[in-house]
């Protein structure tokens, strides 16, 4: 209750344009609640690969999710690693996510209960060879062997 009340006095304190942008910003807070904070928990923690996504990995519903699962396709992730939730089949988990991970967009990638990133962070990691090297040092694919240079 007293943080409130300083909180109160704080923003009544502000000029108005400062008011205005508080005000704005504290009305597009949603706070996640803690059952669907443990449940997204759980999810990223009990599984080594989740992709949170629009659609399924079968049938993909926008060109970002549908572009995560090509590159994890590519990259030889086994489908049967790859623990999906469709996001626009349940509207707080669509909501919850972007505030659990702090980013605002969907597919959110997830390797061994850390986030690594959307559909940008996913397909730059892929093109420079880190996303094959953390799939390989996190167990999901094999390491390819090396062939002998050419002579």
């Amino acid at each position: 209750m007293v943080f409130a009340r300083t909180a109160f006095r704080t923003l009544r304190s502000l000029p108005p344009t400062q008011l205005a942008q508080a005000t704005s910003r504290i009305s597009n807070l949603r706070l996640l609640s803690t059952e669907a904070r443990k449940t997204i928990d759980d999810a990223v923690k009990a599984n080594p690969l989740v992709v949170f996504m629009k659609g399924t990995p079968d049938q993909p519903q926008c060109g970002f999710s549908r572009a995560v699962c090509q590159i994890l396709d590519v990259q030889g992730v086994p489908r049967e690693s790859l623990k999906s939730y469709n996001c626009l089949e349940d509207q707080e988990l669509r909501e919850g996510i972007k505030e659990y991970s702090e980013w605002p967009t969907i597919p959110q990638v997830y390797i061994k209960g850390e986030f690594v990133g959307g559909c940008d962070i996913v397909l730059s990691m892929h093109q420079s060879g880190e996303l094959e090297k953390l799939l390989v040092k996190e167990g999901l694919i094999p390491e390819l062997p090396t062939l002998p240079e050419d002579k």
